[in-house]
């Protein structure tokens, strides 16, 4: 079952399409600032990654595949502010 979390106007979802292994990121804010997902598999847990979205508002991306998801957050970009993030969550 799909988990989705949310920052600000991001949301990040994994497993997506029923992968364990890929997440993806939708930009649904319209403030010009990029989204993305930081994430952790369980081959490398402690290798914090990132999915960015730099497509604009509306556009989803999505990572490659790889090892599972183990957890996640999605994190609206603030270019002079703190990034409006979701907390972690586990799928």
């Amino acid at each position: 079952m799909a988990l989705s979390a949310k920052g600000g106007g991001v949301t990040a979802t994994s497993p997506w399409n029923s992968d364990s292994g890929v997440i993806s990121v939708y930009d649904g804010s319209a403030d010009g600032d990029p989204g993305k997902a930081e994430y952790y598999r369980q081959a490398s847990p402690d290798t914090k990654r990132t999915l960015w979205n730099h497509s604009g508002s509306g556009t989803r991306v999505v990572s490659g595949d790889g090892s599972r998801i183990i957890k996640f957050q999605a994190c609206d970009e603030n270019n002079a502010a703190p990034d409006d993030c979701s907390g972690w969550v586990a799928p």
